[in-house]
C-alpha cells in the first residue's frame, strides 16, 4: 500500500467526470475553433529534435498571463515545459485566455486549482444556497462551522454573478477533453484547508469571522453593481484579494488559505511535470508568486495535510450564543439599512 504524501492526500490524479464531453458554462461564450486557432502561426513552433517533440512559443497576447517554468522529466526528451496560467477566477476574459492558451499549446496535462471535493465545478449544475435549517443540520453532523459559513457566503456571492466562480476550470477541462489531454486536480483537499484555518484562529477571531461573513452576505452589492465592479477589476484574482483584505483582521487566513496551498500545489505540479513533457497549470493569479517561489524546493506534504489535533471543544452553549449574537446583529443592521433606503 502506497504511504507516500501524495497517496495520503486522498486525491485521484486524473479527473473522472460522469458523461464526459463538452461542458456548458454560465454566460461565458466560448470562441469557435477557427477564432481560437487564429493566433497560431507556423513560426511559433520550435522543433527540438533532442527532446522528441515540438515546443510551442506562446504569442504575445497570451504570454502576458503565463509564467514559464521547467524541470527534468522521465518522459522522452528528459525535460518538461510547465506553463503557469494565472486567472482572475470570476472573469470572462480569463476564461477566454484559458481556452486560447490550451487550444494553442495542447499540453499533455492540464493541472487545475481544484480538489476532489470540488470536482462538481466541472459539471453544469443549478446553484443552490443552503438554508439556515440545512446549515444547522450540517453543524449537528460535525461539519466544520467555518466551512459551512464559507460555502454559504460563496453561494450568496455567486448567485449574483454573470460568470460563476470556477468557470475557467470548466473551460480548461472542456478544452483538454477535445484533444484527449489529461486533467489533474492539484489543490489540497478543501476540508483540510478549512479545518486548519479554523483551528489556527482564537475563539474571539472565530466569532468575529462568523459575524463578518453573515454581515457581508446581507449587504452584498446589487447584481449590477457587483458585476460592474468585477469587470473594472478584471485583471485581479478577486478571491485572493478578499483573503488579503480579511487578513488585516484575521492574520492566519493568508497562511492557510494561500501560502500553504502555494507550497502544496507547487510540489504537486512538480511531481506531475517530472513524468511529462508539457503541463499547463490553471490557478488564481494570487498563487503565481508563491508557486514560483517554492518551485523544485523541498515541501513537507505530510505536514501540510496534517489536521490539527482535537482540542477540548468550545461548549455548545457558548458557540450557539456567539452565533446568535452574529445572526441578531446582522438582522438588526439589515433592518436599519433597508429602512433607511425606503
Amino acid at each position: 500500500m502506497d504511504s507516500s504524501p501524495l497517496a495520503a492526500s486522498g486525491i485521484d490524479d486524473f479527473v473522472h467526470v460522469e458523461g464526459g464531453g463538452a461542458l456548458a458554462d454560465s454566460n461565458f461564450q466560448p470562441r469557435g475553433s477557427e477564432e481560437s486557432a487564429a493566433a497560431e502561426t507556423s513560426d511559433a513552433n520550435v522543433e527540438d529534435e533532442s527532446r522528441g517533440y515540438v515546443r510551442k512559443v506562446l504569442p504575445e497576447e497570451l504570454s502576458k498571463c503565463v509564467v514559464m517554468l521547467n524541470c527534468e522529466s522521465s518522459a522522452e526528451g528528459g525535460n518538461c515545459d510547465v506553463f503557469l496560467l494565472g486567472t482572475a477566477h470570476v472573469s470572462a476574459e480569463s476564461c477566454r485566455e484559458v481556452q486560447d492558451a490550451i487550444n494553442f499549446l495542447k499540453p499533455q496535462v492540464v493541472f487545475l486549482e481544484l480538489c476532489s471535493s470540488r470536482v462538481a465545478i466541472l459539471t453544469p449544475r443549478d446553484l443552490k444556497i443552503p438554508t439556515m435549517r440545512e446549515m444547522v443540520d450540517m453543524w449537528k453532523k460535525q461539519h466544520n462551522l467555518f466551512a459551512i459559513l464559507y460555502s454559504w457566503f460563496l453561494a450568496k456571492v455567486a448567485s449574483k454573478l454573470d460568470v460563476l466562480p470556477g468557470a475557467e476550470f470548466r473551460v480548461a477541462y472542456e478544452e483538454a477533453m477535445k484533444y484527449g489531454g489529461k486533467v489533474i486536480l492539484g489543490d489540497r483537499p478543501i476540508e483540510v484547508t478549512l479545518r486548519r484555518t479554523w483551528a489556527k484562529m482564537p475563539l474571539w477571531h472565530k466569532t468575529k469571522l462568523v459575524y463578518s461573513l453573515m454581515f457581508q452576505a446581507v449587504f452584498l452589492p446589487s447584481p449590477e453593481d457587483l458585476n460592474r465592479m468585477l469587470k473594472e477589476m478584471d485583471d485581479v484574482d478577486m478571491l485572493t484579494l478578499v483573503i488579503q483584505e480579511m487578513s488585516k483582521q484575521f492574520p492566519t487566513l493568508m497562511e492557510t488559505l494561500v501560502h500553504e496551498r502555494d507550497q502544496y500545489m507547487s510540489s504537486r505540479l512538480h511531481a506531475v511535470a517530472c513524468k511529462h513533457n508539457s503541463v499547463m497549470a490553471v490557478v488564481g493569479k494570487g498563487h503565481l508568486i508563491g508557486m514560483q517561489k517554492h518551485w523544485q524546493k523541498p515541501v513537507d506534504l505530510m505536514e501540510l495535510l496534517r489536521e490539527p489535533s482535537k482540542k477540548p471543544g468550545v461548549p455548545v452553549k457558548k458557540m450557539l450564543a456567539a452565533l446568535g449574537v452574529a445572526v441578531a446583529g446582522a438582522a438588526i443592521a439589515s433592518r436599519i439599512y433597508f429602512s433607511a433606503k425606503k
